[in-house]
This record gives C-alpha cells, sequence and structure tokens, in this order.
C-alpha cells in the first residue's frame, strides 16, 4: 500500500518538473520570438504528451490534474479581478452584460446549427457541443494580457467578460446534458433560476470575502493580518471558490468578484491598502500565476488525442472558423452597438472580433461529458480541443500584432496602486 503511495507521488513529481524543467525553456523562447506564453505551453505539452514523445502523461480524471485546474483557474481568476478598475467598469457595464449572457447564447445558437448540419448530430446534442466553447476563457485571456499592454477600457471589457459569461456557458451545458442523462427538464423557469444563483450567488460570496479580506489587510483598526497579505489573499481566493460551491453557485464568478472587491476596497469601502501591501500581494500573486498558467497549458496539451481529433478534424476546423468569423464578430456587434455611454470604436470592436479564446474551463466541460459516457461525446471532445488549438496557437499569439496593427498598444505600461485609478 506504501509503496503504491509512493510510487505515484513519485510520478506526480516527475511530470511537475518535466512540466517546469520544459516551461523554463517555452517561456525563454517565447520573450525571444515575442509571442504569448500559453500558445508555446500548449505545443510543448503536445510535444511531450502521449501522443509524441509520451514523456508526459496526465489522465484528465486524475486527482494531480484535476486539482492544478481547478487552482490555476483560482488564482488566475483572482489576479485578473483584483487588476480590474470600477470606474472603468461603471462605463462599460452594459456591454459587459450583454457579451456574458446574450453574447453566450448567440455564439451558442451559431455553433449549435452549423454543428447539427457538419456533424449530422441531433440538435440537443449540437447545442451541447455549442455551449461548452460558447463562452471565453479566462484562464487563457488573462494571462495573455499579461503580456500586452493594451487600452484599458478594452482589457478589462475583455477580461471581465470571460469572468462573467463562464456561469451562462456553465448553465447551458449542465442543463443539456441534465436533459439528455433524463435528469431534468428543459424549461425556461429553471435555466433563469440557475443562472441567478449561479451568477447572482457567485458574486455575493465574492463580495462578502473579499471584503473581509480588505479589511484584514487594510489600514484599518481590524487590519490585523497586514504582514501575512500575500496568505490572505491566497485564502480569500480559495474561500471564495469553496464558500460558492455550498450554495451552488459559480465558484469561478465568486473569486473573481472576491479579486475585484479586495483591488477596489478604497473606492468600494475607503478601506486604505498601503502600496507596500499592494506591491507584495502582486509580486506573490504573478510569480504564483506564472507557475499555475506553465501547469495548466503544458497539461492541456498532453490531452489532445490526434486518433480522436482525425476523425472529425476537417467539420471540427470548419465550425471553429464559423465560430471565429461569424458567431464572434455577431455577437460582439449585437452587445457592443446598443451600449452609446461606452463609446466603442470599429478599431476596438474589430479587436474584440478577435479576442476569442478557448482553453481550460472547456477543456474540463469536455472532460465531464466524456466521463458522462454520452452519444457524440468523441464528435464533442474532438471539436473543442479543435477551438482549443486554433484559437489559443493562432489567436492567442497573435493578440498583440493585431492590437498593434489596430493601435490600441499602450506606449508605456500603466502602474496602478490602490490609491489611485487610471480612466
Amino acid at each position: 500500500m506504501e509503496a503504491s503511495v509512493m510510487n505515484i507521488v513519485q510520478h506526480e513529481l516527475y511530470m511537475i518538473t518535466m512540466v517546469f524543467l520544459f516551461g523554463l525553456i517555452a517561456m525563454k523562447v517565447a520573450e525571444h520570438i515575442k509571442i504569448p506564453d500559453v500558445a508555446l505551453f500548449m505545443i510543448v505539452g503536445i510535444l511531450l504528451g502521449p501522443s509524441v514523445l509520451h514523456l508526459i502523461t496526465a489522465p484528465i480524471n486524475s486527482v494531480a490534474y484535476q486539482f492544478i485546474i481547478v487552482l490555476g483557474s483560482i488564482l488566475i481568476l483572482f489576479e485578473g479581478g483584483s487588476a480590474i478598475q470600477l470606474s472603468i467598469l461603471k462605463r462599460v457595464w452594459v456591454t459587459i452584460s450583454l457579451l456574458s449572457i446574450v453574447g453566450v447564447v448567440v455564439t451558442a445558437a451559431v455553433v449549435a446549427f452549423t454543428a447539427f448540419y457538419l456533424l449530422d448530430v441531433p440538435i440537443l446534442y449540437a447545442f451541447l457541443l455549442a455551449s461548452v466553447i460558447a463562452s471565453t476563457d479566462p484562464a487563457t485571456l488573462m494571462p495573455v494580457f499579461k503580456q500586452i499592454t493594451i487600452r484599458e477600457k478594452v482589457r478589462q471589457t475583455v477580461e471581465s467578460e470571460s469572468a462573467f459569461n463562464d456561469a451562462t456557458g456553465s448553465i447551458l451545458t449542465f442543463t443539456l446534458l441534465g436533459v439528455i442523462l433524463g435528469k431534468t427538464e428543459l424549461s425556461f423557469s429553471s435555466s433563469v433560476w440557475s443562472f441567478v444563483r449561479e451568477a447572482g450567488g457567485g458574486i455575493l460570496i465574492g463580495a462578502i470575502i473579499g471584503f473581509l479580506g480588505s479589511i484584514l489587510i487594510s489600514e484599518h483598526r481590524w487590519g490585523l493580518l497586514q504582514k501575512y497579505n500575500t496568505i490572505v489573499s491566497l485564502v480569500v481566493a480559495i474561500s471564495a471558490y469553496l464558500a460558492a460551491g455550498l450554495i451552488e453557485a459559480s465558484g469561478f464568478m465568486a473569486t473573481f468578484t472576491a479579486g475585484l472587491v479586495l483591488g477596489n476596497s478604497q473606492p468600494l469601502f475607503r478601506l486604505y491598502i498601503s502600496d507596500e501591501t499592494n506591491s507584495t500581494i502582486s509580486h506573490f500573486s504573478e510569480t504564483l500565476t506564472l507557475i499555475m498558467r506553465t501547469l495548466i497549458f503544458m497539461l492541456l496539451g498532453t490531452q489532445v488525442n490526434f486518433n480522436i481529433l482525425g476523425q472529425f478534424w476537417l467539420q471540427g476546423i470548419l465550425i471553429v472558423l464559423v465560430f471565429m468569423f461569424v458567431a464572434r464578430p455577431l455577437t460582439v456587434l449585437l452587445c457592443t452597438l446598443p451600449d452609446r455611454k461606452a463609446k466603442w470604436s470599429w478599431n476596438e470592436i474589430v479587436f474584440m472580433f478577435w479576442v476569442r479564446e478557448t482553453g481550460v474551463i472547456p477543456a474540463a466541460l469536455s472532460g465531464m461529458i466524456v466521463a458522462a459516457n454520452i452519444k457524440y461525446a468523441n464528435e464533442i471532445s474532438s471539436v473543442t480541443f479543435i477551438a482549443i488549438l486554433v484559437t489559443i496557437l493562432i489567436q492567442a499569439s497573435t493578440t498583440g500584432y493585431v492590437a498593434k496593427k489596430l493601435g490600441l498598444i499602450l506606449k508605456t505600461p500603466i502602474h496602478r496602486t490602490n490609491s489611485e485609478e487610471t480612466t
């Protein structure tokens, strides 16, 4: 018994060591050729995985893999939320709300009808496939924007969309999966309630825990844990996710909201957090998220199965092209043009057409569908991974180039403290 446990531990340590060793090489190469590191991590993961060199094996249902995916997503979302400025969020909340709800439904509808005709699957399964990839992925987008400096309004809109629309995509997926498995009935009222519970509950839990964390590390008389601010921020991020799960709310939305509240404690609650504390938390978060995104995207690459992809590669590529060049532009137009207050320019709108990465969360949802052993699971899995490969390797790696061509790159990075906001 003890020997088998030790073997498992040694295997996981070997896997993590290999990921970091090759991850360091990938980081340096990405820095040299000036592309986001997530794209290169994915390529290296494919090469090291079972499909090519077989140096790393991490089954999608293994405890280590799931732990890394969940913890990494939590930390990336928390850091992304803490970087959002309320002054900008107030200007674009209409766009974010539309993108997070209406946008996901529109994207799912376009992709579903495309999949229905190209894959020849029942419409319910086509909608299940579409719902898996309908939401943008925060774990992919936020690391990309860490490496390019673009207009804050655009960056924060896209990052907020990717955090908030996760609830909509998950609700669609689990509702349709429940109908297919015969566990639930498809009804508008139950879907609306699920959304309110997941999204609203996640926001409420995140706000409460973020507020408590802000008090503990602030200059307030209750700020008893200022010295341990990095540990507090870590506990806040994970606690928000776990607490949301207790009331069946969106853990990822709770984590993002907790980061948002903690990062805006002064304008929200007049709780002053020193620049030194903010700087310490920022450096700590950056290091942690670099570690986690290395693990996440290298391991995600190891999950690519070319045997399954080969069965539906042509239909999958066609679906993803419609996904990128029809569904996304239509969604962005429908959600940005009505928002007069945001004053979107055409170069900003066109940039949002291109920012449509799919990554960790869709992969996890796809894994659950495969584990449920339903019909057409291979088709759903294949198209999901083709969407991940294409959007990360093509869109994520060219985000900086597209932003530069559209004139959205800022010449000097914006450094924000808790005591100032950039508009």
